[in-house]
C-alpha cells in the first residue's frame, strides 16, 4: 500500500508550475521508480505528489538547428540508449544509462528523476558532468539554464526553486563535437547494483591522433556529489598520446577525488578504483578516436 495524501496530475509544464506554487510541500513524481519505493518504505509517507509523467512536451531527444542536443527530462533510460541522435553523437550517455537497474527500471526511470535525486551514484551524472551538460528549469518567471556542476549543491540536494520543474538536459554542440567518450561502472555485482565508483571520460585528439587536445574526466561516488578531476584534465591537455602520460594522468586524479569509507568500499579501495578506471577509460577513448598508444 502507498500512503499518499494527494496526487495532482499536471496537464502541461505551465500547469505543473502552477501546481508547484499552489502545493509547496508536494513532491514531483516522474517515473516513480524511486519516489514510490520510498513511500512504500515509509520515508516519504503521507506526501502530496504532482505527477508530470503525462507531459510529452518534455519527453524525447531532439537536435536543435545549432547542433545542441536537448533531452527531455521525462525521457526514459531505454529511450536514451536507443535514440539515434544519442547513438550518433553522444553514445556514451546511452551506454551509461543502460547500466541503471534492470529493464523494468530503465523503461520507467527518467533522466530528470535520476539527476534531480542529487545522488552521486547516479549512472547518468558523471557522464553528464563530462559533457559539461546544462540543466533547463522552468518556473513562473520562465526558463533558467545552469551548468550541471552548479545544479548539484550537496548530497541529495539540487538547485530547483520551489516553483520550478526540470524540463531538459542540454548538451551544447561545442561540448561533444569531435569528442569520443567511455564510461566504466564498478559495482559489487554485474547487474542491478548501485555504483561503487563510476568514471566517465571524453577525449578529443589532434588531427594526426598524436596529441590530447582536450580531456574531460568525471566521477560518481568519488565525493558527495559527482565531480570532475580538473587537475588531471589540466595535466593531460596538450600532451602526447603515450602510455606514460596516461599513467601520470590516472595518478593525478587523486588530487581531486575525495571518496570516503562506507560499507560498500573503503576510501583506499575507491582511490585505487579512481586511478584504474581513469587509465582504462582514457585508453578506450584513444582507441575509439582512432589513436594508438606510443610506448
Amino acid at each position: 500500500m502507498y500512503d499518499i495524501k494527494a496526487l495532482y496530475e499536471a496537464k502541461s509544464v505551465e500547469d505543473a508550475v502552477r501546481l508547484r506554487v499552489e502545493h509547496k510541500d508536494a513532491e514531483i513524481l516522474a517515473g516513480g521508480s524511486d519516489v514510490l519505493v520510498q513511500i512504500r518504505e515509509g520515508r516519504r509517507a503521507g506526501k502530496e505528489l504532482i505527477s508530470i509523467y503525462a507531459l510529452d512536451e518534455i519527453r524525447g531527444v531532439t537536435l536543435a538547428d545549432n547542433g545542441d542536443i536537448y533531452i527531455g527530462s521525462l525521457t526514459s533510460f531505454s529511450h536514451i540508449t536507443k535514440d539515434p541522435i544519442i547513438q550518433k553523437y553522444i553514445n556514451v550517455l546511452g551506454e551509461a544509462v543502460d547500466m541503471v537497474g534492470g529493464p523494468q527500471i530503465r523503461n520507467i526511470g527518467t533522466i530528470g528523476g535520476n539527476t534531480c535525486n542529487g545522488v552521486t551514484s547516479a549512472d547518468s551524472a558523471s557522464t553528464l558532468f563530462a559533457w559539461d551538460a546544462l540543466v533547463e528549469l522552468t518556473g513562473q518567471s520562465g526558463k533558467r539554464v545552469i551548468p550541471i556542476s552548479d545544479f548539484y549543491i550537496k548530497a541529495g540536494t539540487v538547485d530547483i526553486k520551489e516553483d520550478e520543474i526540470q524540463t531538459h538536459i542540454i548538451i551544447p554542440k561545442k561540448n561533444y563535437d569531435g569528442y569520443v567518450g567511455h564510461y566504466i561502472k564498478y559495482a559489487m555485482r554485474n547487474a542491478m547494483d548501485i555504483a561503487t565508483t563510476g568514471c566517465s571520460v571524453n577525449v578529443k585528439l589532434s588531427a594526426d591522433k598524436k596529441t590530447f587536445e582536450d580531456v574531460r574526466i568525471a566521477y560518481g561516488v568519488a565525493g558527495p556529489i559527482p565531480m570532475r578531476a580538473k587537475s588531471a584534465e589540466a595535466f593531460i591537455k596538450g600532451k602526447a598520446v603515450t602510455s606514460d602520460n596516461i599513467e601520470e594522468f590516472s595518478k593525478t586524479v587523486l588530487n581531486d577525488v575525495t571518496p570516503r569509507d562506507s560499507w560498500r568500499a573503503s576510501k583506499a579501495f575507491r582511490q585505487h578504483l579512481a586511478t584504474e578506471l581513469a587509465k582504462r577509460a582514457i585508453t578506450k577513448c584513444v582507441e575509439l578516436a582512432g589513436g594508438e598508444l606510443d610506448g
